[in-house]
């Protein structure tokens, strides 16, 4: 009873969280109960209740920081956009599942159970004020995330996809945990992050050996989740066996989610630690940049090559959080995070597509397909555009101004390599689109050559992610302006 009376008086704080639950629990008791299964149900509460989730957060926009549940979870703008960015991307990522899902005669309420306990957990991460919270809130998101990587039990490299994420995401988060472990102990036995700032100045250990093996750690940590270079060897690999929409929904999800992290643990509680944690940042920025665009030109595996294209683009993302001290540092950092939801996820959206039809991943099958679907290819190729900042793309108005901050902030070497990286990235995008323009015949391949266009039901939900990407990776850029004014409301 004491439980229910702290839920509700608390409760307005995780409203949308709450939601989702419920979504959650309708989702399971539905398919317990059902006897003649339609799946269309399954996905319309899924939706609704991600759109309900989404409707009530931004309601709750201006209302005060506050922090509940006795210290476990803090609200406040910073986290309701992140939480809204998840939210924005599981919502993009299911229409995406469906036609696969019914290709590959997966279960469905499994798989969509996966997916809002993932959006739970990334959520839950973002607020989490408490080392406790910050630990299940982690785990709850990767354990989903490694159980949707080997959703294809039969698939043999779905198989090494799961144990490699299994065991590297493991791996990472016993580092991650030996490093709060430090920071309960340096700060006398506090778990609220503001409350062990204040204690690692009570007892004198801000500048401490411990709390360099504590920021060492946790850094590995957060790295592992981010792709970061060198802690980014699971990432290709399970891109390349995991179910595509799975790649794209954990592509997005825990770049986000792992953002909010970083921001909030190395702003509050490693604030006397400035210079080191920057720098410690600036080579794996560096690292990433560099060799997630040079190991990208390479790939044969068009997910292979978003994979080392997305480690490079969480290395430009970087710069805006260390940036964190300017004016629009976290701003930039949450704008083009943004913008990149919409590329990346319009990308998976075309590749979920050619995948169903022709059943490979080879970039070099692509070629011709302009011929066959002229929609899907000009799709893909504006996604790819606007993710190696073409103007004038969203992506491009995006790496503007987050180096245009960076520049403002003294950062003058990671803006110079973010650059130039930007520009070796677009020599492999435009090389796919070159593959996609072709109208030589001997150039086309089988896979292109019996292309078949569906005209499913399904199809069409694809196409609405595509289409909301599409309009999003190449449009937004024009309002760029009002974008920027609420992530600078956003900072704490």
């Amino acid at each position: 009873m004491k439980e229910f009376h702290l839920l509700l008086f608390y409760g307005s704080s995780i409203f949308p969280e709450c939601i989702l639950i419920f979504g959650l629990f309708l989702l399971l008791v539905i398919d317990f109960i059902s006897d003649q299964k339609k799946t269309t149900w399954f996905y319309f509460i899924s939706l609704t209740s991600l759109v309900l989730s989404i409707a009530v957060l931004l309601f709750q926009w201006r209302e005060e920081p506050t922090i509940s549940f006795f210290g476990n979870f803090q609200t406040n703008n910073f986290n309701k956009i992140f939480r809204f960015l998840i939210l924005l991307c599981s919502t993009l990522c299911i229409p995406l599942s469906v036609e696969y899902i019914q290709c590959t005669e997966m279960a469905v309420t499994e798989f969509l159970s996966f997916i809002l306990t993932a959006t739970l957990g990334g959520m839950f991460l973002c607020g989490a004020n408490d080392l406790a919270t910050i630990f299940v809130a982690l785990e709850c998101l990767s354990l989903c995330s490694y159980l949707l990587s080997g959703y294809t039990k039969r698939d043999v490299r779905s198989n090494e996809a799961i144990m490699k994420y299994l065991l590297m995401g493991g791996t990472s988060s016993s580092i991650l945990v030996y490093g709060l472990s430090w920071l309960y102990g340096l700060s006398g036995g506090e778990v609220e992050l503001q409350e062990i700032a204040n204690g690692l100045i009570n007892t004198q250990m801000y500048n401490s050996p411990g709390i360099w093996i504590a920021l060492l750690s946790i850094t590995v940590g957060i790295a592992f989740k981010l792709s970061l270079v060198p802690f980014h060897q699971w990432t290709p690999d399970v891109y390349e066996g995991s179910p595509t929409p799975v790649v794209a929904f954990i592509s997005v999800i825990s770049k986000v989610a792992a953002s909010a992290l970083a921001t909030r643990i190395f702003d509050f509680i490693f604030y006397f630690s400035l210079n080191e944690w920057h720098l410690l940042l600036e080579i794996l920025a560096i690292l990433s940049m560099i060799l997630g665009n040079l190991i990208a030109i390479t790939q044969t595996s068009i997910k292979r090559m978003l994979a080392y294209s997305s480690i490079g683009q969480i290395g430009y993302i970087l710069i805006g959080i260390i940036d964190r001290d300017s004016n629009n540092g976290y701003a930039s950092m949450i704008t083009y995070m943004l913008l990149y939801i919409f590329m990346n996820l319009g990308t998976f959206a075309c590749i979920v597509l050619f995948s169903l039809r022709t059943g490979t991943d080879n970039i070099r099958d692509y070629a011709g397909l302009y011929m066959k679907d002229p929609f899907s290819a000009l799709s893909l190729s504006l996604c790819l555009l606007s993710l190696g900042g073409i103007p004038p793309l969203a992506g491009f108005f995006g790496k503007l101004y987050l180096f245009w901050c960076g520049w403002q902030a003294g950062s003058y070497l990671l803006v110079s390599i973010g650059l130039f990286m930007s520009v070796i990235s677009i020599y492999y995008y435009l090389k796919i689109i070159k593959l996609l323009m072709t109208e030589r015949n001997k150039e086309i391949t089988p896979h292109v050559q019996n292309y078949r266009l569906a005209s499913s039901i399904s199809k069409n939900y694809i196409e609405f992610s595509m289409i909301v990407c599409v309009i999003a990776s190449t449009l937004l850029g024009i309002v760029m302006n009002p974008i920027v004014a609420i992530a600078q409301d956003t900072l704490f």
